[in-house]
């Protein structure tokens, strides 16, 4: 990365934090808007009035024809749903197929391709050369024909030859019992020749003069097609042999083996809300499960319970942990964080066809449900809801959404139906909170017509939206007093080939200029003491203490386990710190040497000047390399023991005097 003149760089890495330094380096939780802009807005089905924060809405796409009922914009039959992406695509699914956009230019998605082919739930994943379709009406054919009353009916997963996305080919159709509400795609690092897909049957069981095997048997009857999920085992070379190889009983009883071993009865006669259950949380399949194969680990909401699965056998998943929770109607999906030490499921309380998020709804209603996985269990932490009510006509609940790649925070986009999209950040799983959204009108003002936001996910730099009745939505991220452009770059450069909700895989950061500017982004926000303007030194730093524009009179000491972060300043003395938690020097001025030793967080020289050595020596970061970048140093620049070693991001250093050690390199 070529790295730019003293000003420039200060502008470019400062610009994500300028409303910070405005009003100092802690950024404060932005004040509430009354009355929030998305009460009242207007209704419309492509020209209802909207409202937005920290968001920048950069397209929308209506749907094609052959995916649209214009006389009914929220026809069943034709509503959108699942997002995948691969390369430079996404895929919508559809009840009535699945559209494929161009999304080279976010800001200018075409559609490239639209495979009309009837089932509904129509909800898609990708996988190399391959894409996989979940159907569950009785109307859907093997052929994707669209007269329902001929034909030889399909209830299922088809399979896709995708190596020309422009023209995609049915390659299989495996059939099912209950067909497929939702499927994972599961893929195992040993066997990287086949892959699996998870199953979600929700649908009544099919009669066995239309499959075979294929019954309503009670639990205790003869291997009944309800509790259990599906697997089909997928040869990547020849996805013509797909093929149904378990129906493993995720939820059966280990004592007895009773295959219905979780909830098999509604907490109480009634919702908490005292209407009627809807959906009602009985546990005889999952909704949606989402897999994370490098932790050998997957998530599922199955209706009436959470549980984790040991999926490091793909082909054999056994459940790990269970939970319940007598406000959730129906538990819908499940998002695990990047490191797998939390878990957020959603409540689809009302089906997401009913208006659940009402001024009278609680935030325990259809809400989001945090958990962090202690020793393998599940421990709950907190509920979040969209904190804004909608209105009557508007369908609205928990839907579904994916975590935004900012490294050292847990931030999930999600879908709210027509409450639209919300960036929430549960980095802190006690306290969830907003810090971004979307939201339109409803497609009604006087009556509920279903539309509003399926999916709401992150790929490789914005979110994109699938809108049930309208269509495709790009959204980008802005900076803001709770995401800074530093972070916002940090994320942009997670670059994926293929992405699919339900199948999470590890994301990593390369080292670079954003990525450190995002940690001292971060620890601003944790300021215990914030100085500006002058100060007579010495200094004793302790805590997590701010210099802001600052002058420091005299040297700076930080103590063992504080946290020292300065910007825009000048410290006239030395700057010396021992078994410190992190010292970060950025756009600054120090009159005196600069030694480092010991630190346990993170460790920042950038843009800065230091008119004496500096030191850095036996620094324990793992994950997080030292940095001195882009400065100044008049004296000797030695490093050692610093685990890992010291970077500069290929940003050069102006070094007068010898530079040895670990940092011979940089200077």
């Amino acid at each position: 990365m070529a790295f730019p003149p003293r000003r420039t760089l200060r502008s470019a890495l400062a610009a994500g934090v300028s409303a910070l330094l405005l009003a100092g380096l802690t950024p404060g939780v932005a004040a509430a808007e009354d009355p929030d802009p998305r009460i009242g807005l207007g209704a419309g089905w492509l020209d209802a009035a909207s409202a937005i924060s920290n968001l920048e809405h950069l397209a929308h796409v209506d749907k094609p024809p052959g995916f649209v009922n214009p006389a009914n914009p929220g026809d069943f039959g034709f509503a959108g749903s699942d997002l995948a992406f691969t390369g430079h695509y996404a895929v919508m699914g559809n009840f009535n197929g699945f559209i494929v956009f161009d999304i080279a230019d976010p800001s200018a998605p075409s559609v490239v391709a639209g495979v009309v082919c009837p089932g509904g739930q129509g909800d898609v994943s990708v996988h190399g050369d391959l894409l996989f379709m979940s159907v569950e009406e009785s109307r859907g054919r093997v052929d994707c024909g669209t007269d329902p009353t001929v034909g030889v009916r399909f209830q299922g997963v088809r399979v896709f030859d995708i190596s020309d996305i422009t023209t995609p080919t049915q390659v299989a159709a495996v059939q099912l019992c209950r067909g497929s509400h939702t499927h994972s795609v599961v893929t195992d690092p040993d066997d990287p020749a086949n892959v699996y897909v998870y199953v979600s049957g929700t649908a009544g069981v099919r009669p066995a003069t239309t499959l075979a095997g294929c019954n309503n048997n009670p639990a205790t009857g003869e291997n009944p097609s309800r509790w259990r999920i599906d697997v089909i085992k997928v040869p990547v070379a020849d996805p013509a042999a797909a093929a149904v190889v378990g129906g493993p009983r995720l939820f059966a009883d280990p004592e007895t083996g009773a295959i219905d071993g979780l909830q098999n009865t509604p907490p109480a006669p009634t919702h908490p809300s005292g209407m009627n259950w809807g959906p009602t949380p009985i546990t005889d399949a999952c909704h949606d499960i989402t897999a994370y194969p490098a932790l050998g680990l997957a998530a599922a909401a199955c209706e009436g319970n959470g549980i984790l699965i040991d999926i490091s056998d793909p082909a054999h998943p056994v459940r790990l942990d269970e939970v319940a929770d007598p406000n959730f109607a129906y538990w819908h999906s499940a998002t695990l964080t990047n490191d797998g030490k939390k878990v957020i499921f959603t409540d689809e309380w009302g089906g997401g066809t009913a208006a659940r998020c009402r001024p009278t709804d609680q935030a325990s209603w259809g809400a989001n449900a945090v958990f962090d996985i202690v020793d393998g269990d599940m421990e709950f932490r907190s509920y979040y809801k969209l904190p804004v009510p909608q209105t009557l006509t508007e369908n609205c609940v928990a839907h579904n959404g994916s975590l935004i790649p900012v490294p050292g925070r847990d931030i999930m986009a999600q879908a709210w139906y027509q409450g639209g999209v919300s960036l929430v950040d549960y980095t802190d799983s006690a306290h969830p909170r907003e810090i971004g959204y979307f939201d339109r009108g409803p497609i009604s003002a006087t009556g509920l017509v279903l539309g509003g936001m399926w999916s709401a996910y992150w790929y490789n730099g914005e979110i994109y939206g699938s809108e049930i009745a309208r269509g495709l939505d790009v959204f980008g991220v802005k900076p803001s007093a709770h995401l800074t452009a530093a972070e916002i770059a940090a994320a942009r450069q997670v670059r994926l080939p293929e992405f699919n909700a339900q199948h999470q895989t590890p994301i990593t950061w390369a080292p670079s200029l954003a990525v450190a500017r995002a940690r001292f982004d971060q620890l601003a926000r944790t300021c215990t003491t914030t100085i500006t303007g002058r100060r007579a030194g010495p200094l004793v730093v302790s805590g997590v203490t701010c210099l802001d524009g600052a002058t420091v009179n005299g040297p700076v000491a930080v103590r063992r386990g504080a946290t020292l972060l300065a910007i825009d300043s000048t410290i006239s003395g030395a700057v010396s710190a021992s078994s410190a938690a992190a010292v970060h020097l950025y756009h600054s001025t120090v009159r005196g040497p600069v030694s480092v030793s010991g630190a346990t967080g993170s460790v920042a020289v950038v843009d800065a000047t230091v008119h004496g050595p500096v030191a850095l020596s036996g620094n324990s970061t793992p994950g997080v390399e030292p940095v001195i970048a882009g400065s100044t140093v008049n004296g000797p620049l030695a490093c050692s023991g610093n685990s890992p070693a010291p970077l500069d991001l290929g940003a050069a250093n102006t070094v007068n005097g010898p530079a040895t050690g670990q940092c011979a390199p940089l200077g």
